[in-house]
């Protein structure tokens, strides 16, 4: 594979940073995670911690290219969901650890997505966003129905309220995993928490894919600095990788 890949991490406006990320490449695939503990419950950064680690090790012990990604991508997530839950046992059920998770698997031409909760995935092409995975919040619900435009989302009173998350209670939570996506040289693939998104439309959010006078890590950077600065001085942890597709 010919890929470029960046990841960045801020802290925000807030105390410590409960999101965590990584980009994990092979000869064969790779494959881009980003885990948001949630702030609102104990230890969400150890959620977002062992998630990832979890599906990373599960990555990088698995024969590659994987032989059933969507098969892959629920078994990975559902033994996460299991270890955060392992590690709030001894908590009431309301202060439990969870986190908000999306992963992003890439070989063979193509991508593969995962996603719990309003952590997001995009996907770019020629400077405009032509997918992107939807939340699992009342929110969302509204957008698909028609009830408010992505716009009034932004600023809707319930855009923090998920409806699922890796930990908590011990049923495996509802996940969305895609189909295979082809990709198209110049692709460009983003996997963030939501204190990178929210704030920001898809315009905006495809500007780290028409900036061809800087890197890839440059222009992540940039998307980072600019969400920040629009959600300041409230701002979330804000986190994403990235991946340029450059063919096979």
């Amino acid at each position: 594979m010919k890929i470029e890949y960046a990841k960045v991490s801020a802290l925000g406006d807030r105390q410590d940073n409960q999101d965590r990320a990584a980009v994990v490449v092979a000869e064969d695939a790779a494959i881009m995670l980003v885990f948001d503990g949630m702030g609102g419950h104990a230890d969400g950064a150890a959620a977002a911690e062992i998630g990832m680690k979890v599906v990373q090790d599960l990555f990088t012990s698995a024969t590659l290219p994987i032989f059933d990604p969507q098969g892959f991508l629920y078994m990975a997530l559902s033994q996460a969901h299991d270890e955060v839950v392992g590690l709030g046992k001894d908590h009431a059920v309301d202060f439990r650890p969870r986190a908000t998770c999306a992963v992003c698997l890439i070989q063979e031409g193509g991508t593969w997505w995962a996603h719990i909760g309003d952590s997001r995935i995009y996907q770019m092409r020629q400077g405009r966003v032509i997918t992107r995975s939807r939340d699992h919040s009342h929110v969302e619900v509204l957008i698909q129905e028609g009830a408010i435009t992505e716009e009034e989302a932004l600023d809707h009173p319930m855009r923090n309220f998920v409806e699922c998350c890796i930990g908590g209670d011990a049923p495996v939570p509802d996940m969305s995993i895609t189909r295979k996506m082809n990709l198209e040289q110049g692709d460009v693939l983003l996997a963030c928490s939501d204190g990178l998104w929210s704030g920001m439309n898809d315009a905006e959010i495809a500007e780290i894919s028409t900036r061809t006078t800087m890197s890839l890590a440059d222009n992540l950077k940039a998307l980072s600095m600019k969400a920040l600065t629009m959600n300041a001085p409230y701002s979330d942890n804000t986190t994403g990788t990235a991946l340029l597709w450059l063919g096979d």
